[in-house]
């Protein structure tokens, strides 16, 4: 497990990009299963939609990449270092299942599929309870700036 202290240790984001609030399991370099908790008070829901909030798609990808980002950190056993940067380098097989609302918990789970050439790449699924909100396939690669 990984609380939110040792989350912000491991990821360069910060408030209201941090999208990763717990980690509730870690297989060193195989998977992980982290924990958003999704509230009202989140900024986009004033715009996403405010007639009924719903978590944008491209954020639950992002909050995968960022649960995959501290696999691959933990994998090589390193800290937030201000001259890396994890940049996305392909999306694929990106599906939504249900909405995401304000209340629900999205259980982000990614699995390292492979690691080549700086590349790596993750198998990614969102879950609200037992339900598929979102998956996808995430590629990224780290490069100093």
């Amino acid at each position: 497990m990984m609380d939110i202290h040792q989350i912000i240790a491991k990821l360069p984001h910060r408030y209201p990009f941090l999208l990763v609030d717990r980690v509730l399991e870690l297989n060193k370099g195989i998977s992980i299963k982290g924990l958003k908790n999704v509230t009202i008070n989140e900024p986009f829901f004033t715009g996403h939609f405010p007639h009924r909030p719903v978590m944008p798609g491209v954020l639950m990808l992002e909050a995968l990449a960022q649960v995959s980002a501290l696999l691959a950190f933990d994998a090589m056993g390193q800290e937030v270092d201000p001259t890396v940067v994890v940049y996305f380098v392909g999306i694929d097989n990106a599906r939504f299942k249900r909405p995401v609302e304000p209340g629900d918990q999205l259980i982000l789970n990614s699995k390292l599929e492979r690691s080549k050439a700086g590349i790596y790449k993750f198998s990614c699924t969102a879950n609200v309870g037992d339900e598929l909100a979102a998956q996808a396939d995430l590629m990224c690669t780290m490069r100093k700036v």
